[in-house]
Order: C-alpha cells, then sequence, then structure tokens
C-alpha cells in the first residue's frame, strides 16, 4: 500500500463486502480520477476482497455494516472532500473535476451527488437514471450508488453516517440537505445493474419504494433490512 499525501483535498471512501472481482478494478478507476486518496473499508469479506485492495491506500477492516464502514474510512481520511464510491461504481475524471469546482465556487454546497449512467442499453434504464436524478434534485436523497460527496467539516458535524442496519445513505442526506445545498452533478458516474437485473429493474425499483414508504411509516429499520435480504 501507498502512503497517502497530507495534501490531498479529495478521500475517496469504498465500504466492500466479499468484492473480489470488482474491487481491483474500482480502486484503479479511482486513481485515474488525479491526485486522491483512496481507501477501501472491508466488513468481514470471506473471499478474497481484502487482499485484492492492496493498491489502495489504506485497506480497514471493520465490523459489518456500511455505515460503520463508511465512518471508519472518513475516520481514517486525510481529504477536506469525503467522496463515497460502491464498488460496482466507476467516476469519470471531468467528475472529480466538477466536484472540485462547486465546492470551491459555491460556499453554500455542503455536498451532492451524481447523475448516473447505467451500463444497460434497455430504455427502462434510461427512466431510472431520470427517476434517481429527479429524486436528489427535489426531496435531496441521496442513495449510495450516486456517488455522495461531503465536505469534511459538514459530514463531522452532522457525525457521520447514522449507524443503522438498512439505508444510512438516506438518513444521511435527509441531515445533509438541512445543512445547506446540494449539487446534482454529471452524468459523470457509470453504475452497474447488476442488482436490477437480480430481480428485475421496475419491481426492485417499487420494492425500494415500498421500504422507504415503510420506513417513513415507523417500521423498524432492523425488520426493513431483514426483510430486504431475504428478497435479494
Amino acid at each position: 500500500m501507498t502512503s497517502a499525501s497530507q495534501t490531498r483535498s479529495v478521500s475517496i471512501i469504498v465500504p466492500v463486502l466479499n468484492e473480489e472481482a470488482r474491487v481491483a478494478d474500482c480502486i484503479e478507476r479511482a486513481r485515474q480520477l488525479g491526485d486522491v486518496e483512496v481507501i477501501v473499508a472491508d466488513g468481514g469479506s470471506s473471499d478474497r476482497t481484502v487482499e485484492r485492495a492492496s493498491p489502495a491506500d489504506r485497506v480497514l477492516q471493520t465490523l459489518r455494516g456500511r455505515a460503520i464502514q463508511m465512518n471508519a474510512g472518513a475516520a481514517a481520511a486525510v481529504g477536506e472532500v469525503l467522496l463515497f464510491l460502491h464498488a460496482d461504481c466507476w467516476l469519470e475524471p471531468t467528475g472529480m473535476d466538477e466536484v472540485r469546482l462547486s465546492l470551491q465556487n459555491h460556499p453554500e454546497i455542503v455536498g451532492g451527488g451524481f447523475r448516473q449512467i447505467l451500463d444497460h442499453p434497455g430504455w427502462v434504464y434510461r427512466w431510472l437514471e431520470w427517476g434517481n436524478a429527479s429524486r436528489v434534485r427535489w426531496p435531496g436523497w441521496i442513495y449510495g450508488d450516486q456517488g455522495l460527496f461531503v465536505r469534511r467539516s459538514v459530514f463531522e458535524q452532522l457525525g457521520g453516517f447514522p449507524v443503522l442496519p438498512f439505508m444510512e445513505d438516506l438518513y444521511f442526506s435527509k441531515r445533509l440537505k438541512q445543512a445547506g445545498r446540494l449539487a446534482l452533478l454529471g452524468p459523470h458516474l457509470h453504475v452497474s445493474t447488476r442488482r436490477w437485473e437480480q430481480v428485475g429493474p421496475i419491481r426492485q425499483t417499487l420494492r425500494n419504494w415500498r421500504f422507504i414508504l415503510a420506513a417513513h411509516r415507523g417500521t423498524p429499520l432492523e425488520e426493513l433490512a431483514r426483510r430486504y435480504r431475504d428478497t435479494r
């Protein structure tokens, strides 16, 4: 592993669990974004993920749970800006340029996400791209597969991601919106459609919204997390 320079302004944090097939490519693409710090936070993989993540600046081994993993990565990071990426997403270099420019030129912006480019030619995925962007643009809900970025000072002020068993990204983005303006950049973020294809894109989307509505009605997140795992 290489040592991270204290001058790096952006730290990329990748939470992983059993991603041996993708983590090396994810790190390589992150390197192409320029002088960034790359931190992989592993939640107890049983495959060769940790071994294949060795090109990262730091590989952390934490308890399982995406919020725990991302908070650990943020605590270890040196960057003034934190960018959280999933292992099956990759950002074009122009996207990183926009992150830097938007935060430098607009002090009211506290963070944001990206419009997605889903890696499937089907028309339904174009509809999903539009719908996911609209979810950020209007209610300000940023999911983890949209490349959530945030000023480090704001992240620390908000106490990081809430340690929840489910939907920690949604609850964090709600708090982030209250702290200031959110930016929607791109499209620059390429996203694998593997999870949508497992059950079908329309069925997966409707299921996600059912879980969100159930959470807002007060269904315990532990129960929703169990249901989500059981239906994947």
